[in-house]
């Protein structure tokens, strides 16, 4: 099996260095000033078990790519590009592959399964950071990631268990699951607040302000997820409970330290602080606000919080431009309702 990182940023670099130092057949792709850096210089990898210098073959398109029958594509790359990802893969002629979604947000499989037969989801709980051309940083010790995998919609097959074990291999936690959607919604409900972190979370070094959470923020945080539960029970989504998620992480891996490198914001922070000109918040705030259309529940604050995303974008405003007060009177002024305190 060989597995193609299709978006080799934080999440997709780390998932290649960790496959590629197993001796795994490994082959990425990756775009502009990074995907240039990786194949003029390899990877550069950052763990807590060292730095290292990966020459991982590396390609911009996959059309320069010579498909096998058997190859898995791990999408990595934000929810935002998978259409394109997925027309210029299946221009590709790539025949009997494998599609992983390896992201955030529970749309990437409903759109690979217009595209291909082979769809599976996977959940990402990786902490990864990529905000320099050909550098990929992982703080997870241990395990150092959870990336639970199950056939779309549903139910399980033997590359699925090939995946799983070679994952498992490589030093990740990765467990077959037959419903594996019920823990993408439940990582949905923490990505809600994605947006609201890049909004109101300043460009620090010191990691230790990063845990400095003005109370107003955690209202807002709080509606969001209350929000969201609403609408996956208008719609009769399963969603694994808190107690699942809390077991199944339960010392699986720990966040280390490392020299120079400190822990930073979530994938859209990160997304906003490297100026890709593009945000995730339609996948993540906008799939609640959609359920909400579609089963009359209000999303005030996932409304606001997507539309901050958009305003990030588009007046090119720095991570942490908003403060956590003005955030919650936008969602009270969008008809948000917040207990007394």
């Amino acid at each position: 099996m060989r597995f193609v990182i299709y978006g080799a940023g934080g999440v997709g670099g780390t998932i290649g260095a960790r496959l590629f130092q197993q001796g795994y057949d490994v082959q990425l792709i990756a775009r502009g000033a990074h995907g240039d850096a990786l194949i003029s210089h390899g990877l550069k990898f950052v763990a807590p078990d060292g730095e290292f210098e990966l020459q991982i073959p590396t390609v911009t398109h996959p059309g320069e790519i010579q498909f096998q029958a058997g190859d898995m594509v791990l999408f990595t790359m934000k929810s935002q590009h998978t259409l394109g990802a997925l027309n210029d893969l299946s221009e590709a002629n790539p025949g009997d592959i494998g599609v992983v979604s390896c992201q955030n947000g529970v749309a990437n499989e409903r759109m690979a399964l217009r595209f291909f037969p082979r769809v599976y989801g996977m959940l990402v709980n990786l902490p990864a950071v990529h905000l320099v051309p050909g550098e990929v940083v992982t703080h997870g010790a241990g395990k150092g990631a959870i990336l639970d995998t199950g056939c779309f919609p549903r139910g399980t097959d033997d590359r699925l268990f090939e995946l799983t074990e070679s994952l498992s291999r490589a030093g990740f936690s990765a467990e077959p699951d037959p419903a594996i959607m019920r823990k993408k919604y439940a990582k949905l409900l923490m990505n809600v607040g994605n947006s609201l972190q890049a909004a109101t979370q300043p460009d620090v070094p010191d990691p230790d302000n990063l845990r400095e959470i003005p109370p107003e923020r955690l209202d807002v945080a709080r509606m969001l997820r209350m929000e969201t539960l609403a609408c996956y029970a208008a719609a009769d989504i399963d969603c694994a409970s808190a107690e699942e998620v809390r077991a199944r992480h339960k010392n699986v891996y720990q966040m280390v330290e490392l020299a120079g490198r400190p822990r930073t914001g979530g994938s859209s922070w990160q997304s906003i602080v490297r100026g890709t000109g593009n945000i995730e918040s339609d996948y993540l705030n906008g799939e609640i606000v959609q359920l909400g259309r579609l089963h009359g529940v209000p999303t005030p604050a996932n409304r606001v919080c997507q539309q901050l995303g958009h305003r990030m974008i588009r007046e090119s405003l720095p991570v942490g431009h908003f403060r956590s007060k003005d955030v919650k009177k936008m969602v009270e002024a969008a008809g948000g309702v917040f207990p007394e305190s």
